[in-house]
């Protein structure tokens, strides 16, 4: 059945703004929930997109939303907080609101390295929420497994970069951890593709980019497409303790320690691309937003920050 109406649960972040966007192109009526809607007013201009103020983690308030639907998206994922109840909790609320409303189709976001003997809470609970959905049988469940994923607005490159503006050193911690970073652009449209694909029904896809490269060595090349020549250093893993423990301190948590343990297994995939998606190298986007060469090319930027 094709899905015409939908519902994205954490579609004003990061993927999400990428895959309404998709979506919308495709003229699908897409209903974005959001705790304060001006959070999300991105993506109120768009043609099709209800954007409405509401607290998914009420489960009498997930099933009123899930009415009326043709399908489940669901895009929650945080770095920091409360694991068991973002990762592994709500998959398993929204399986029993999709049951209750009587929506079959439901897209599921886990992550690279999810694994419930994992080093990190983090993979854990992701591998408890994808696992909660898998074993719904009932449903028409794909699940993606994207590795870190780049682009405008990110907070990992754009993070280096804004790093190197202002740090003549750049201490990287676990200088050898492996990634293999994604476009996000390539992540939407994989999803997208996979809506109405009932080929992908009970699927699990493993999202790469064509690359895959050390922390260290994406910070130095975060830092020559930047123009910025910096001294990059690797830490030993005693110090990479310690400077995980020291800023999960600080306001912003740049590293915490589950972080750190999150980076003892490689975040990469040897899974061909599906649905013929040819994915973009990170060396031909990421100039474009890292180095903006004027106005023009800022205003965007600008604009996403203001959230206007």
């Amino acid at each position: 059945m094709k899905a015409d109406k939908v519902l994205v649960l954490g579609g004003s972040g990061f993927i999400g703004r990428h895959l309404v966007a998709q979506l919308a192109r495709r003229e699908i009526k897409v209903t974005v929930p959001s705790r304060r809607r001006e959070r999300a007013k991105h993506l109120i201009v768009l043609p099709t997109v209800d954007v409405v103020e509401a607290n998914v983690g009420d489960h009498a308030v997930l099933e009123r939303l899930a009415r009326a639907q043709d399908a489940v998206v669901n895009l929650v994922g945080i770095l920091h907080g409360d694991f068991e109840r973002a990762h592994a909790e709500l998959p398993q609320a929204i399986v029993a609101a999709c049951r209750a409303a009587g929506v079959r189709r439901l897209l599921h976001m886990s992550a690279l390295g999810a694994d419930v003997q994992g080093p990190s809470e983090y993979q854990r609970s992701k591998a408890k929420g994808e696992q909660a959905v898998r074993e719904a049988k009932d449903l028409d469940v794909t699940v993606f497994r994207p590795s870190v994923a780049f682009g405008p607005e990110d907070r990992f490159l754009n993070r280096f970069a804004a790093m190197a503006r202002f740090m003549p050193v750049l201490a990287v911690p676990c200088p050898q951890a492996r990634f293999q970073p994604v476009y996000v652009g390539d992540v939407a449209r994989a999803m997208a593709a996979a809506l109405d694909d009932n080929a992908s029904h009970a699927k699990v896809y493993e999202l790469g980019g064509p690359h895959e490269y050390t922390l260290k060595q994406l910070v130095e090349l975060v830092c020559s497409l930047t123009e910025r020549r910096r001294l990059v250093i690797g830490l030993p893993e005693w110090a990479s303790r310690m400077q995980a423990f020291a800023l999960e301190k600080l306001p912003g948590r740049l590293l915490t320690r589950d972080n750190y343990r999150s980076m003892q297994v490689p975040n990469t995939t040897r899974s061909p691309f599906p649905f013929g998606i040819v994915p973009q190298a990170l060396e031909a986007v990421a100039p474009a937003y890292l180095l903006p060469s004027g106005p023009r090319e800022r205003y965007p930027q600008l604009r996403w920050r203001a959230r206007r």
